[in-house]
């Protein structure tokens, strides 16, 4: 059963959102931003899966959220970009009928493959072994946001 929602609602709902992911990002910045960086948080990118509307929000909720981190106007600006790609190709995997399964690799590779890109150089660390750590880091929260799409697409509540 498809419920539509109406603007506030939709509104409100990334409110919310951005404010989760804010406040899982500083509960968790003691492991979010270590060595594997397992940022529970990302694993609300699997809501653009079923929420289209999320993903600019999303992106907005990592570029807020990499204030914590301390490393940078690069970081925050990048952090935002790679929360719009990650949470915007969720949404093309049900766009294109893909299975939902992919939200993993998507969430995994997305900020591991991306991310290093400007941290390289930031931390003086090789892209391929930055790249592996933050792969590493994100594979708990893909796997919990796979779980999480799985749970709510039992409720019935989406928007396409």
């Amino acid at each position: 059963m498809n419920k539509t929602l109406n603007k506030t609602t939709i509104l409100t709902l990334s409110a919310l959102i951005i404010a989760l992911y804010v406040v899982l990002m500083f509960a968790t910045q003691s492991f979010a931003f270590g060595a594997y960086q397992v940022r529970v948080a990302t694993g609300l990118y699997s809501l653009s899966y079923l929420f289209p509307f999320l993903v600019i929000p999303l992106g907005l909720a990592n570029f807020l959220s990499n204030f914590l981190g301390g490393l940078g106007i690069w970081d925050i600006i990048g952090g935002g970009f790679v929360g719009i790609i990650t949470s915007g190709c969720v949404y093309l995997l049900r766009r294109f009928k893909l299975p939902a399964l992919l939200i993993i690799p998507v969430i995994i590779l997305g900020p591991g493959l991306i991310v290093p890109l400007w941290l390289s150089p930031i931390l003086g660390i090789s892209y391929p072994v930055l790249a592996l750590s933050l792969c590493i880091g994100q594979a708990p929260p893909a796997v919990l946001g796979y779980l999480l799409i799985k749970l709510l697409a039992k409720t019935g509540l989406e928007r396409s």
